[in-house]
């Protein structure tokens, strides 16, 4: 036989001898997490948002260097030079047909020019719809653009604790990122120095820088949840605002592009140690109740002076600024559960928060402040521009014409916050005003 064929039959018979394989199948990689990227991606959105800073540079730091030599010419007169400054953040489209985009409040504060720019690549400029920063939600209108990818809406009344959820965002702009964890918990409260933020979903999903607004999923790829911050000091500590909640919010910034602040139509005061003790508590907490308004969610539901509310929806209330906390982030569609004790009797009470209209909250600020403030076309702060006889204004000497430029910690610069500055220390028996008159500046206790 031919040396080529004995070739031929060797090689045959290695081929032969060699195990056969199975035609390659990847079903078994595609997961329910692959699913749910595969359908929710196409409606996450990267958000890139400009700003004008304005930054005070001395002559001489510039001949130097730039602003980072300042510091060696303290004494000397600085100028005042504008810098673009970028950042980014996520969204998620919510309205493909509209083109509306749900993200955090945060993410766009101060911006001036926003872009969003798409799965594709594709980029287009967007507005501003409505903003809530107690609330950190936000509605973006993608302009130039629609019939979208849209994110299905989830239900995030129905969580399991320990459910596998996915975050998709763009940290540290790495479009496009996908994390998976679990919820870790839910209900948390986070108390900063604005005050208590209540009822977020605690997750171990990997959320960075960059992620805020990006949506977090559950295993079907519905919306259960928008990504809004971490626990700095901590790994894998993060928290989402519940979708429910974010409804609501989203429901009155579409309507009127604001959410209406609301209130139970009661006043308070804080406990000592020794009307605590009266009362029965063994420590002190909770906020005495001195005053109930007549056709008020708290008129209705049988509040009376002398009632302590000691906890709001399972949260305990520590004092009067604890109550106003908890309060300022609930909206007007969205019961108020309160533990209250009534004559030396715990009971629950469940009541629904009346709005509060920028006209009702100018009355009560001159009721109680005695002043009307308007805007000052010159420049920041706001104009007093009437004070009520003998009301708190006039006994502390303000006159028409002081410019209201802070109250307590807060900078006034418009009506609004005005409004929300007195929403926030209305209970306050004093407050501390930074006023300008003329030339000068002066601290003063306002006693009301």
């Amino acid at each position: 036989m031919p040396r080529f064929k004995i070739l031929l039959f060797a090689l045959l018979a290695v081929v032969i001898a060699q195990p056969s394989f199975a035609a390659r199948d990847d079903s078994l990689r595609v997961t329910p997490v692959v699913r749910a990227v595969q359908k929710t991606a196409p409606a996450v959105v990267n958000i890139s948002v400009t700003r004008i800073v304005e930054r005070g540079v001395s002559p001489f730091g510039q001949m130097f260097g730039g602003q980072g030599f300042d510091m060696f010419f303290d004494n000397f007169p600085t100028q005042k030079r504008k810098y673009r400054s970028q950042s980014t953040g996520s969204g998620v489209i919510i309205n493909g047909r509209r083109g509306l985009v749900l993200t955090n409040a945060h993410v766009l504060s101060g911006g001036s020019d926003i872009k969003v720019r798409m799965i594709n690549g594709e980029e287009y400029p967007a507005e501003i719809v409505g903003s809530d920063a107690d609330f950190d939600i936000a509605v973006l209108k993608i302009k130039g653009a629609g019939n979208l990818p849209q994110v299905a809406m989830g239900d995030s009344s129905d969580i399991y604790i320990g459910e596998t959820v996915i975050a998709i965002g763009n940290p540290f702009g790495y479009t496009h990122t996908v994390t998976t964890g679990v919820v870790s918990a839910l209900k948390r409260t986070v108390k900063s120095k604005e005050g208590a933020y209540t009822d977020f979903i605690q997750t171990d999903a990997a959320i960075n820088p960059g992620n805020s607004g990006g949506p977090l999923l559950n295993i079907m790829g519905d919306l259960i949840g928008i990504n809004s911050f971490i626990q700095a000091r901590a790994e894998g500590i993060g928290f989402a605002i519940p979708i429910n909640r974010a409804k609501r919010v989203v429901k009155e910034l579409l309507e009127s592009g604001k959410v209406s602040p609301v209130w139970l139509g009661l006043s308070g005061q804080d406990l000592d140690q020794g009307s605590a003790s009266y009362f029965g508590l063994s420590r002190v907490y909770g906020m005495l109740v001195t005053d109930v308004h007549k056709d008020t969610p708290a008129a209705y539901a049988g509040l009376k002076p002398g009632d302590i509310i000691l906890k709001i929806n399972g949260i305990e209330v520590e004092d009067k600024a604890g109550y106003l906390g908890l309060l300022r982030v609930q909206t007007r569609s969205e019961d108020v559960d309160l533990e209250v004790l009534h004559n030396g009797k715990v009971r629950n009470i469940v009541v629904r928060p009346q709005s509060l209209e920028s006209r009702q909250v100018r009355a009560q600020a001159w009721s109680r402040w005695g002043m009307v403030v308007d805007k000052d076309s010159r420049g920041r702060g706001m104009l007093v521009s009437k004070v009520r006889k003998n009301s708190a204004s006039a006994k502390l000497g303000l006159q028409p014409g002081d410019k209201i430029h802070q109250i307590g910690n807060h900078r006034v610069d418009s009506q609004k916050d005005f409004l929300d500055s007195f929403l926030r220390y209305r209970m306050n028996h004093k407050v501390m005003l930074k006023v300008q008159r003329g030339r000068n500046f002066y601290y003063v206790k306002l006693n009301s």
